[in-house]
């Protein structure tokens, strides 16, 4: 299972980005898709949620700022992220969690898949 995440950059506080992340690979089902951030010098933390019933979870720092949203036909999830603030500077990582096919006796298994992770800075 492999996730690609894209869409950082550059913004100014005030303005607006949104991430996207592709899940690939082969697998029986995604149980959910999210955002995770890491500032430097600090930890990972988590920034969003979207489940496969469409059930929606924020960390209270991004709540009616960021939004998540998929197209499940595209195995994709994206982060519409809006009146970004310098404090939302870090690297963003998608992950992907879920349920891989058995082979013969062996049964399906979960996954729990990381993206390579995309800068966004956010200038004051």
């Amino acid at each position: 299972v492999q996730l690609q995440a894209s869409g950082g950059g550059l913004a100014q506080a005030g303005g607006s980005l949104t991430l996207s992340c592709v899940i690939s690979g082969t697998f029986h089902s995604i149980s959910s898709m999210g955002w995770y951030r890491q500032a430097p010098g600090k930890e990972r933390e988590f920034v969003a949620r979207i489940s496969a019933t469409g059930d929606h979870e924020y960390a209270g720092s991004v709540k009616d700022r960021f939004t998540i949203t998929r197209e499940s036909d595209k195995n994709t999830v994206y982060l519409h992220m809006n009146s970004l603030r310098p404090e939302d500077t870090a690297v963003y990582y998608c992950n992907g969690v879920g349920f891989l096919h058995g082979k013969g006796w062996s049964p399906g298994r979960n996954f729990n898949s990381w993206g390579q992770g995309t800068q966004v800075t956010v200038s004051s």
